[in-house]
């Protein structure tokens, strides 16, 4: 039976000198042969046993398991690699939920100027809510159509250039009411003009779209249900006020 050396082992499959000597070490694959002066020399089995471990390692196993899962002489290698599978897709949801939550608090933290441990708690609670809950409360609220346009919301568990021009302009407004601005100063009725315009932009110009979303914007329960970020009641009330005055600028 030809045997090769670890160097030529090294050179066929890419597995470094140093991983074949610590697989050697732990007893994951230990060389049939060695040479008069110790050096270590490989099987065609050995090979076949590299490619085995090479390819179980690659589907994410560990080497502790690997090393069980080829001692084990009747090997259901389907019915591993099944639940093998079904475990990857379940890491990958729990993954997918923690990149949006990871994403919301981010961008909470640069809407709010610091991590407010209070919105975060509520981010995980919304992160929580049943996805089906909130279609149901969606459906008995807005019609089919408006379904279609809720689509367009700003998402704070989405990377966007979008969210980012929200951020800033709630940061803005926050900023003016703190400083007691009036609703109805110049300067808050130029960033109320710009989010309106972006609100029916987003709406398709659906005036009774956005009046009714506003109304559940403006309920704490109704927003949580809609999975909305937490927004401050007094904020939430300036910029209603703000809005008024806006539109009454309009009628006139």
């Amino acid at each position: 039976m030809e045997m090769i050396s670890i160097q030529q082992l090294t050179k066929e499959t890419g597995v470094t000198v140093r991983t074949l000597r610590y697989y050697d070490q732990i007893g994951l694959l230990e060389p049939s042969g060695k040479t008069e002066g110790g050096h270590r020399l490989y099987s065609e089995r050995d090979v076949l046993k590299l490619q085995q471990i090479l390819f179980l390692k690659e589907m994410g196993f560990p080497l502790k398991e690997i090393t069980n899962m080829l001692e084990t002489e009747h090997l259901n290698l389907k019915k591993v690699l099944q639940n093998q599978l079904l475990f990857v897709q379940e890491e990958q949801k729990k993954f997918s939920r923690m990149e949006k939550m990871l994403q919301a608090v981010l961008y909470s933290a640069e809407l709010e100027g610091a991590f407010n441990w209070d919105i975060m708690f509520e981010l995980i609670q919304l992160s929580q809510q049943s996805p089906r809950m909130r279609q149901l409360f969606q459906q008995q609220v807005f019609s089919q159509e408006e379904e279609q346009l809720l689509k367009n919301l700003p998402n704070m568990s989405e990377q966007n250039e979008g969210v980012q021009e929200w951020i800033i302009l709630l940061k803005r407004m926050r900023q003016l009411m703190q400083k007691k601005k009036a609703p109805s100063d110049a300067e808050v009725q130029g960033i109320t003009g710009i989010i309106l315009e972006k609100c029916r932009e987003m709406a398709n110009g659906d005036e009774a779209f956005l009046d009714k979303l506003w109304e559940v914007r403006k309920s704490k329960e109704q927003s949580k249900r809609m999975n909305m970020y937490p927004i401050e009641e007094e904020l939430l009330q300036y910029m209603d006020a703000a809005f008024e005055v806006y539109i009454k600028g309009e009628e006139k």
